[in-house]
């Protein structure tokens, strides 16, 4: 499962712990975020795009994509460090990759593979590399991921997921 979003969609909020429970109760499942900041709209996407790669260098982004998902309306940059240091990030490192933009070149990559599978709009959610159309709900993801094993077993071979 594919999951284009940004960390101050309210939309990506909620759907969130849909995702953690439908990662908990499905079996081999592999879950991907790429970011899509809708920055002309969301002041502080990017930035916060940004300090998810930025905890991801130090081996912390599902912390870091936690605690941006919890607390959408506070994205500054001193709510940033924050959230670093609760997660236990070296400081000084994580700051000189915000300040110097080191995840921008990552982000910018994920935003042009949202333009090439035309992805305009958070969340969105692709499954075993289709495009999922339906509710975001439990249910309804849970049946796409079904339904595209249920493909990947009569086509004769294992389900997937399209990682990068």
């Amino acid at each position: 499962m594919l999951e284009y979003g940004d960390y101050e969609c309210r939309y990506c909020g909620q759907a969130e712990p849909v995702i953690r429970e439908l990662l908990g109760g499905l079996d081999n499942v592999r879950y991907v975020w790429r970011h899509l900041p809708v920055a002309d709209v969301r002041v502080h996407a990017q930035i916060a795009a940004e300090a998810a790669e930025a905890a991801g260098a130090q081996g912390r982004h599902w912390q870091m994509n936690d605690l941006l998902l919890a607390h959408q309306g506070s994205l500054q940059p001193d709510d940033l460090s924050r959230y670093a240091a609760e997660i236990g990030l070296d400081a000084e490192r994580f700051e000189h990759n915000l300040r110097g933009r080191a995840g921008a070149a990552r982000v910018a990559e994920d935003v042009e593979s949202a333009d090439l599978r035309g992805v305009a709009g958070t969340p969105t959610f692709f499954v075993n590399g289709l495009r999922h159309h339906g509710a975001d709900d439990i249910a309804s993801l849970s049946a796409a991921v079904r339904d595209a094993r249920e493909r990947a077993r009569a086509g004769g071979r294992r389900a997937g997921v399209d990682t990068r």
